[in-house]
């Protein structure tokens, strides 16, 4: 790849860029970014990572290989409907939005293209995202591999059908709110029963990261690991009992399912905001 273009500025383009970068991918003058009207913000990436930021379309798509679209989902509709008499035949779209489908890109593209869809976290941002994709049928496997390397450079990447993609945005996409939400609970807990906060909060981290490492290298189900920690009778038992008392589990349950709803009503509701014929937001104010 000779030239990537982002199209928006946000954390989530800053993580991979930083990642495409650090990792010897590609050198910051091979990528360009643009967004609606922050200079400074430009000005910031340019200064940081020695990338290119412009304004001008005919700067930003000449010999590009691929577009990254990472602007907020409710301006997809809008930014493609400006930049879309630039796009080739040869450019691969990739889209970080969530809830934005394929078929509803091309048809605000008005032309068969080649697009994959990427679900990273935001724990992108050290490059320990959980990042699942899905192309249309012009993606080629190069393209594919060129997907794959990019995101690869902020975590682990995964290959998977588009209609599991709301699915992911519930369980993974969101999957970080649910446990800094989970921590929240411990860190309170910890104060209550005598902890200084900033022991609480390390005994807490490096408590999920052994979890999360145990969990990555044994061959036992997480429910094995759980009962080999509850003896009979003992403390982390009686705990249990009281998540189960609560509906802990079936509340996580619903939670990730909602979640997954939501990101499937979103899809909808932009797609048929798409076909409703309204004013496109403009990419430049």
């Amino acid at each position: 790849m000779k030239k990537l273009v982002f199209f928006g500025a946000g954390s989530m383009a800053e993580a991979l860029m930083s990642g495409i970068i650090e990792n010897g991918l590609l050198k910051g003058s091979q990528i360009w970014v643009t967004n609606r009207n922050n200079q400074k913000k430009l000005k910031q990436l340019e200064q940081t990572y020695g990338i290119n930021g412009s304004y001008d379309y005919n700067e930003l798509f000449a010999d590009a290989d691929a577009v990254i679209l990472a602007m907020k989902p409710k301006d997809a509709a809008g930014a493609i409907n400006e930049f879309k008499s630039f796009l080739r035949d040869d450019i691969l779209l990739i889209s970080v939005l969530a809830g934005v489908s394929l078929e509803t890109m091309e048809q605000a593209a008005e032309k068969p293209l080649a697009i994959i869809r990427a679900m990273p976290n935001t724990s992108a941002a050290v490059s320990r995202s959980a990042t699942a994709i899905a192309g249309n049928q012009r993606v080629t496997e190069a393209q594919k591999r060129i997907a794959q390397k990019l995101f690869d450079t902020v975590g682990f990447t995964a290959f998977v059908q588009e209609e599991q993609l709301d699915a992911v945005t519930g369980l993974s996409g969101s999957g970080p709110a649910y446990i800094y939400y989970l921590v929240e609970a411990m860190e309170k807990s910890a104060v209550e029963i005598g902890l200084e906060q900033k022991l609480a909060k390390d005994l807490i981290v490096q408590t999920l990261i052994g979890a999360a490492a145990m969990m990555a290298t044994s061959e036992k189900t997480p429910e094995e690991l759980r009962l080999q920690v509850t003896s009979p009778g003992g403390t982390t038992e009686a705990g249990i009992a009281i998540l189960e008392k609560h509906g802990v589990q079936e509340a996580f349950i619903s939670c990730i399912k909602e979640a997954a709803n939501h990101s499937r009503k979103m899809g909808e509701a932009l797609s048929s905001e798409l076909g409703s014929g309204k004013q496109p937001i403009k990419l430049s104010e």
